[in-house]
Formats: C-alpha cells, structure tokens, sequence
C-alpha cells in the first residue's frame, strides 16, 4: 500500500473512530441518567430510551464519513485507487470536519440529554422540549458531515 492510499485510509478511521467515541461517551453519560430516572419512574422508559439514542447518532455520521473515503479511493467493491500523498493528505483532511464535530457534539449531546431526562423526571409532558433541546447540539454534527462530504466529493481520484 503506498503512503496516499494509506493517508486516505488513516482518514476514514478517524471519521469512524471518533464518531463512535463522541457517540459511545454521549450514550453513555444519557444512559446513566436514564437508569436512575427509571428506577423511580420505569413507566417512562420509551422516553429514556429515546433521549439516551440521540446521541447514537454521531457515530452513524462518522461510519458514513468514512465510508464515503472508502468508496472514492475505491477499496469498497472495486480496485484501490493509485492515490498520490498528496490526494491521501486531501482525504485525511476531508475527515477531520465529521470526525471532531461528531466527537465534541456526541459528548455534548448527552450532557444535553441526561439535564433533558431530568426535566422528563419531573415532568413526562416536557419531553419534547428536552428532545429539541438535544437535537440542536446534534445540528453542528450534521454540519461538520456535510462539510466532509462536500470536501470527499470535491477530491479527483
């Protein structure tokens, strides 16, 4: 494997990699408070569920990051590309967009999400104030996506 098609690889990991780390520490921050708001009230688990998958997403987001890299550079159902350390550099960048705002609005969003279930806690009408609350941290993830994906279009292979 030469060194550009290597970078371009480097690039789609990071896109995945830190997506699912963003998303695996904001489900987790919701999921703990979710527990504790169902030990008291179990009958608002659909609720909890839901507040605590929001931050989920981000990983999807990086996963598709990354497979978009995947499948410019051909190594999804094709021959690799040859790509030149400098087109590989090209790629490594497209994926730092997706990959940071997926990490940061992951960690974030759950915070979001666990003061949400607080609010559903005390009262089950507000949630979906709390879930508008959560989602607005989620749109700079989108936002980092789109980004990457208009770099990773941009790239000639």
């Amino acid at each position: 494997m030469d060194m550009g098609l290597a970078l371009a690889v480097f690039g789609a990991a990071i896109a995945a990699v830190f997506g699912g780390i963003g998303s695996s520490i904001g489900v987790g921050i919701a999921g703990q408070a979710g527990s504790a708001v169902t030990t008291e009230k179990p009958e608002l688990f659909g609720k909890i569920l839901l507040m605590q998958a929001l931050p989920g997403t981000q990983g999807i987001y990086g996963f598709l990051g990354a497979l978009l890299i995947l499948m410019q550079i051909g190594l999804l159902g094709g021959e690799p590309a040859d790509i030149s350390m400098t087109t590989g550099l090209q790629f490594l960048g497209a994926s730092i967009p997706v990959g940071l705002a997926c990490l940061f609005s992951g960690m974030y969003q759950g915070r979001v999400s666990a003061a949400g279930l607080k609010v559903i806690a005390k009262n089950p009408a507000n949630a979906g104030k709390a879930v508008i609350m959560s989602a607005m941290v989620e749109t700079y993830a989108v936002l980092g996506l789109l980004v990457s994906v208009l770099l990773i279009f941009g790239i000639q292979v």
